[in-house]
């Protein structure tokens, strides 16, 4: 192969490996109205989250609740009494954290 050809060929291959990987976490709760909350998790390329581990936290960072998604990709906990957030860890670069003020019923 000679060299001009290799030059070409190298820009999309290099683009391909970027685009296989690249998503991102998705996660959005909800107050179901009955004291507890329930959030659910997946990936921007339809990925879903089951396992990933999620923290339930105090204004002060305390854990307050801790578990993983279940195999619907889904965590259902009872509403915390005071100020809290959820975070989502799908690993580096792929937390989501959603403020307790923010999740409607």
């Amino acid at each position: 192969m000679n060299l001009r050809r290799l030059v070409w060929l190298v820009p999309p291959v290099a683009l391909l490996g970027a685009v296989a990987y690249a998503h991102n976490a998705i996660c959005d709760c909800f107050d179901n109205g009955d004291n507890t909350i329930t959030c659910e998790g997946g990936f921007s390329d339809g990925g879903k989250a089951v396992g990933v581990p999620v923290r339930v936290l105090d204004g002060a960072g305390k854990v307050l609740i801790e578990g993983a998604m279940s195999a619907q990709s889904d965590f259902k906990f009872p509403k915390p009494k005071v100020d809290y957030r959820v975070v989502f860890d799908g690993g580096e670069g792929h937390i989501v954290t959603i403020d307790g003020r923010d999740i409607a019923k």
